[in-house]
């Protein structure tokens, strides 16, 4: 069977500031096997940030300060081949080399999957969805402002320390957006290109409608001419 893969991408801040809230609320991962190239990786390969059942109740300091926290560049992690960069291994190659290989084949997936959209831009991401499957949902996609992540008052400070830890997902998001504009753009034009055609084709028609029906009038009325002559 044909599979068609897609996506959404989430500004970096938010979405870790939203894992943040989960985390807090004590949502764990713990079912998943993490497999890569046939294994899941070891204790020491992935070890975990908390002791117990779960991380409920942690500051936003402390998800911070977990140097092995999976919500660091979690979407170029999810998003990149690892078996190129030894999975989970970080001593299989030097961390500057291993980053460059892990961005590159997140962009690289990113691009080649039949879509992907982004949380920040719902409508245009429906657009896109429509166009590209050639579908139309009942509803609108709602633009929803207000979220947990949006609700969390941090300082520049703090930002740019959550920006540092996800310098791989930024740079991602930035390619990622950038590409998403301009498939809406390239795609509105597309719209726009179809949509005159196919006004173009139809006013031909009508034109052509027309010619055939105006012959046939003016011999309409001839032969009532002709009857009536007739007659009298």
């Amino acid at each position: 069977r044909n599979f068609y893969y897609i996506t959404m991408l989430r500004d970096p801040v938010s979405r870790y500031l939203s894992e943040w809230k989960h985390v807090q609320r004590g949502a764990t991962w713990k079912t998943s096997l993490h497999m890569c190239d046939g294994r899941s990786p070891t204790p020491d390969e992935l070890p975990t940030c908390y002791e117990g059942d779960d991380w409920s109740g942690v500051s936003l300091q402390e998800f911070m300060d977990c140097s092995y926290n999976l919500a660091n560049n979690r979407q170029v992690r999810m998003l990149a081949d690892l078996s190129l960069v030894g999975c989970y291994n970080l001593t299989f190659m030097n961390e500057s080399e291993r980053n460059t290989i892990l961005l590159q084949s997140a962009k690289n997936n990113l691009k080649n999957m039949a879509f992907f959209g982004l949380t920040e831009f719902q409508r245009k991401t429906q657009y896109l969805f429509e166009r590209t499957f050639n579908l139309k949902f009942i509803s609108p996609f709602t633009q929803f402002n207000v979220t947990r992540a949006s609700n969390v008052d941090i300082g520049e400070d703090v930002r740019q320390r959550i920006e540092e830890l996800n310098f791989l997902d930024v740079q991602l998001y930035e390619y990622a957006k950038d590409l998403f504009l301009q498939r809406f753009q390239y795609s509105k034009q597309e719209e726009h290109q179809q949509n005159r055609l196919k006004r173009r084709e139809e006013r031909r028609l009508l034109r052509e409608q027309r010619a055939h029906q105006w012959p046939r009038e003016e011999a309409a009325d001839v032969a009532v001419t002709e009857d009536y002559n007739s007659q009298v």
